[in-house]
């Protein structure tokens, strides 16, 4: 019996240890990607002027005149903390988690969300990320059972382009300036539409502007299997945007719902997010 109680224990100690090993290359993943994101930002970007938005539709003109001061760096790679709530219920029982996250956000060429929740015991925590041609969705319950292991598919790297396309319109309004791959259109007097193509992927997402500027809603179709036939196809996301603050020359939303069917009865916000700080990558480096 002892020589079975010892076996069991060892036994036990390796997959536990094996775990631990396989939660901490997630971390250096994660670390890895964030790093190289964060490397893409130019170290001496260009200032922004109003007249490189002056062919624009006039809903986009009003959006970057309010979300970028005229002389700010253009930083197009933003570090984000942020804490709020998110769920992985239901509209009917959305069982929300107190979530804390930090993410590096570099459209078009990727990001790093790395979130930790709990509602009780309960505990998740795990990334979300996309670059270099690859996107990932790993959770792990408890720190210790992954319970989420998505990767290495084009519905999952198109459906997480789109979401950090519209993303970038939160919080990176420099990445998405007239140039080659993003192209503007007007969808009528108070949205206008983004479309973003980078690798052989393309991405619309509609802002809708105050008389300010102030984009007010993000809304996309996206590439989502969140349905009950659990398919991919094309489905309204969105999220809406408040509390408006100054980060170094932009003006961004500290507040911010989002989840899917947005503008139908089945919308619930499963994501909602209190911005505690934005920082970029360039400053950092100088020590700024």
């Amino acid at each position: 019996m002892k020589m079975l109680f010892l076996a069991t224990l060892i036994i036990v100690g390796c997959i536990v240890a094996g775990l631990f090993l396989w939660r901490w290359s997630d971390h250096q993943a994660d670390r890895r990607i964030g790093a190289s994101l964060a490397a893409t930002q130019p170290e001496n970007p260009a200032q922004f002027d109003p007249e490189m938005v002056a062919d624009l539709p006039e809903p986009a003109r009003r959006y970057f005149s309010f979300t970028i001061r005229p002389g700010t760096p253009l930083y197009t790679v933003a570090e984000i903390e942020m804490v709020g709530q998110f769920s992985l219920g239901t509209k009917e029982s959305p069982d929300y988690m107190a979530m804390r996250a930090h993410q590096v956000l570099a459209a078009p060429e990727g990001f790093v969300w790395r979130m930790s929740a709990r509602n009780g015991p309960m505990s998740v925590s795990g990334s979300d990320a996309a670059a270099d041609g690859m996107s990932w969705t790993r959770f792990w319950l408890m720190g210790l059972v992954p319970v989420a292991r998505i990767s290495g598919t084009d519905d999952h790297r198109r459906s997480a382009f789109g979401r950090y396309v519209a993303e970038a319109v939160f919080w990176t309004p420099a990445a998405l300036l007239p140039g080659p791959g993003v192209v503007w259109e007007q969808v009528n007097e108070t949205t206008a539409r983004v479309t973003v193509t980078h690798e052989g992927i393309q991405q619309s997402v509609d802002v809708t502007v105050d008389a300010e500027g102030r984009p007010l809603t993000v809304v996309f179709p996206r590439w989502s299997d969140a349905n009950p036939e659990k398919t991919f196809k094309l489905q309204p996301f969105g999220g809406s945007l408040t509390q408006f603050r100054d980060f170094d020359g932009f003006r961004l939303p500290t507040h911010v719902e989002a989840g899917n069917q947005f503008g139908t009865d089945a919308y619930f916000p499963f994501f909602i997010a209190d911005i505690t700080g934005i920082t970029f990558p360039s400053q950092l480096a100088s020590g700024r």
